[in-house]
């Protein structure tokens, strides 16, 4: 049925709620394109700004994204809860969950700690001056410097701060399914730019770029779920880019920091407006620690710091002198250096063993490899019955094509050729399903 036929009211507050409860009734579906106003108004016997009011409603609301020529279509709500995952049996891997592998993990130091007080201080300078160390060696500029509870949050707070419902921020396609969920959250249009292993496409950036797109996400080094990390000439190929662009919004997520593989290669330099590069704890030193540091330009710190006032107040200080002394210890130091080797062998060993049976997979770095496959649950079904759980691809993407996730944090390098030989099954269909698809090709 069309959305028009559950439009009703004659006032811009009524004309709003019919559709909002249609939308929450299910009877309007997420995507679904509202009628033009002129339509509507005519539809409703009312004049088009009393229409254009009421979609001016649900767009504050969040009910609708309004897209420019393109319309208002009512956005596609997150699930409000994310779906509790079957325990996989004993007999099955788990090569589907991003986690990095506890064994490669530091162990948390006991610390004693004095209780923190309010109006002390949100953050500790130790950790400030610890982040700044390193931001600087990575050619971040960090003057100014918040902490905040993981890579996401960070992420969140800023594009609170800087947009509204309605905007269009560019991202990377694939994907990390946290950033397109969150972005549905906050009702922002995402505009896919294609990436390969070394980071962005610079002709497709160009391209989304000339649209009205107000930021751009990205994940320089272990993009989840490709592993692409920017290269020396995309570096410098997309800051000429974003050079044209001073006004853009530029968001760089480093969440796997030093295990990651890979040199972190920034786009942002000092002379851009409006910025943030958040690096979080969790792959490194463990995801229940719940620590990030944000360095942003300082009119960007002030709102995530203000905002921060009015909510948590700040991370909590036992976790900050956790994350201090693990920086500082010499010997987590040398662990984290085994880490980030470790995955790189398990990542190396699994790419590796793929191109040997002539299996394209992507994965320059992080902690997952990226598999184009034809149809993404068959082969996800089949994995399973064999022993490997995979993450099927689809929810990372946006337009681009079918592939599997493989998580290698746990996969040792000879199990690696075991689970390429199960995929090459997998992926070389029988001589009878060879034959039946012969037939039905037109």
């Amino acid at each position: 049925m069309l959305v028009q036929n559950y439009l009703s009211g004659d006032s811009a507050v009524n004309i709003a709620r019919s559709i909002e409860s249609a939308v929450a009734g299910g009877k309007i579906a997420g995507g679904s394109l509202l009628p033009p106003v002129r339509s509507a108004a005519a539809h409703l016997r009312v004049s088009p700004a009393t229409v254009a009011a009421a979609y001016r409603v649900l767009g504050q609301r969040g009910v609708v994204i309004a897209d420019g020529r393109r319309g208002t279509r009512v956005r596609h709500a997150p699930p409000i809860a994310m779906p509790v995952s079957a325990p996989l049996p004993e007999s099955v891997r788990d090569l589907a969950g991003g986690n990095p592998d506890g064994a490669l993990l530091p162990p948390i130091p006991k610390l004693a700690h004095e209780q923190r007080l309010y109006r002390d201080d949100l953050n500790d300078p130790r950790l400030l001056d610890l982040a700044r160390g390193q931001f600087n060696d990575d050619h971040v500029p960090a003057e100014t410097i918040a902490v905040v509870s993981g890579a996401l949050d960070g992420v969140e707070r800023v594009l609170r701060e800087h947009l509204r419902p309605g905007d269009r921020v560019a991202v990377e396609d694939p994907c990390f399914t946290g950033v397109l969920d969150l972005l549905s959250a906050l009702a922002l249009v995402p505009v896919p730019v294609p990436i390969d292993d070394e980071g962005l496409d610079p002709d497709a950036l160009k391209r989304a770029l000339r649209g009205d797109v107000a930021a751009l996400v990205i994940t320089p080094r272990a993009q989840n779920p490709t592993g692409s990390a920017i290269s020396a000439s995309r570096q410098r190929s997309l800051r000429s880019i974003l050079a044209k662009h001073p006004e853009l919004l530029l968001i760089e997520d480093d969440h796997a920091g030093p295990i990651a593989g890979a040199p972190y290669r920034t786009l942002v330099d000092a002379s851009r407006q409006r910025w943030a590069v958040v690096r979080s704890v969790s792959k490194s030193l463990g995801p229940d620690l719940r620590v990030a540091v944000l360095a942003a330009d300082e009119h960007t710190i002030a709102l995530v710091e203000g905002r921060q006032n009015l909510g948590i107040r700040w991370v909590s200080h036992i976790l900050q002198r956790i994350v201090i002394a693990m920086w500082s210890d010499r010997r987590v130091q040398s662990l984290l250096k085994r880490a980030e080797r470790t995955y790189t062998e398990r990542r190396n060993a699994l790419l590796r063993e793929l191109r040997t049976r002539g299996i394209e997979a992507h994965g320059a770095s992080g902690l997952n490899v990226w598999i184009p496959v034809r149809e993404e649950t068959p082969v996800v079904q089949a994995l399973m019955t064999a022993g490997w759980a995979v993450q099927a691809g689809e929810r990372y993407r946006l337009t681009t094509s079918a592939a599997v996730r493989v998580t290698i944090a746990t996969l040792e390098p000879e199990d690696a050729a075991r689970l390429a030989e199960e995929l090459a099954r997998v992926l070389t269909p029988s001589p009878a399903l060879a034959r039946t698809s012969r037939a039905y090709r037109p």
